[in-house]
């Protein structure tokens, strides 16, 4: 376990590996997740993400509209929260067509927020690659705002009882995506992120936001990821835990905590943590399959 420890990069890495359990549909099917030594199988759930989000977000009338927001959509850059919403659909048994609306919404709620973010007009501090900009300020705002509930209309359309995406599924994701996105989710991230400047590098902070922000995005997707792949409680919540970490974990390497060297420890801890989440899996059901190194 130490080797795999020490290799479980949060830029990169998520399942090690991972076989799901078996869907309905192909009782002897597995989708085998080997980050690090095999990117293939995210490589795929990332195409299929941004092909169903080509595909959604055309540039059609009105222009005005969809020319702006097909250019936020594909501007911000990449996380693993949508790829991780599809990786945990699977690992339940569920098929990727029921979770790539979700995997997009939340891919989009994600670009709304970082097109906020990095809105030239505001002088918040930035930690991460800025988007190019195409359009005045006040298009980028409103179309930022246009993105959030198109997510929520994607997944609202994609209700299906055939694919076994029944309704009370797609509310229950609605709520965890709104919940991600309101005032005590992101918004709070993003608020308290205001705090840090030059002179205040409290790592307590640092942290707080790290979770609202990386860490509950990613702990989103996977959560709504298990609820659609019909994930029992307690592996819904395992799987938002692992999420959590993962995205606290790409927060402080990547966002906010990058340049501050009291997050190694912290990072090491949080690794641990979520490799723990994964095991636990295992060894309730079997259904989890890990290899380390």
């Amino acid at each position: 376990m130490a080797t795999g420890l020490s290799q479980f990069k949060a830029k990169s890495s998520f399942l090690t590996h991972i076989r799901s359990r078996p869907p309905a549909k192909a009782c002897h099917r597995a989708a085998v997740v080997a980050m690090d030594k095999n990117q293939s199988y995210w490589a795929t759930i990332e195409a299929d993400i941004e092909a169903y989000l080509k595909k959604s977000i055309t540039i059609r009338p009105p222009v005005a509209v969809f020319e702006p927001m097909h250019h936020l959509t594909f501007a911000s850059p990449r996380t693993k929260a949508p790829a991780l919403c599809i990786a945990a659909c699977e690992l339940m048994g569920g098929d990727r067509d029921q979770a790539i609306a979700a995997a997009s919404a939340v891919h989009l709620m994600h670009a709304a927020y970082y097109a906020h973010e990095h809105l030239p007009v505001t002088e918040r501090p930035s930690h991460k690659p800025k988007i190019q900009h195409k359009f005045e300020p006040s298009i980028e705002l409103l179309t930022g705002d246009g993105m959030v509930p198109f997510g929520l209309e994607l997944l609202s359309r994609s209700m299906d009882v055939a694919k076994n995406n029944n309704p009370d599924k797609i509310l229950r994701v609605i709520i965890e995506i709104t919940r991600l996105t309101g005032s005590e989710g992101m918004v709070d991230g993003l608020y308290r992120e205001l705090e840090l400047n030059g002179s205040n590098i409290d790592t307590g902070i640092i942290e707080y936001v790290c979770k609202k922000k990386e860490g509950e995005l990613h702990a989103c997707g996977a959560a709504c990821g298990a609820i659609l792949g019909g994930g029992a409680e307690d592996e819904i919540e395992k799987l938002r835990k692992y999420g959590l970490y993962v995205g606290m974990i790409q927060g402080m390497q990547n966002g906010v905590g990058k340049d501050n060297k009291g997050m190694k420890e912290k990072i090491e801890k949080l690794k641990i943590l979520a490799l723990k989440e994964l095991e636990s899996l295992k060894g309730e059901n079997d259904r989890a399959n890990f290899e380390y190194g």
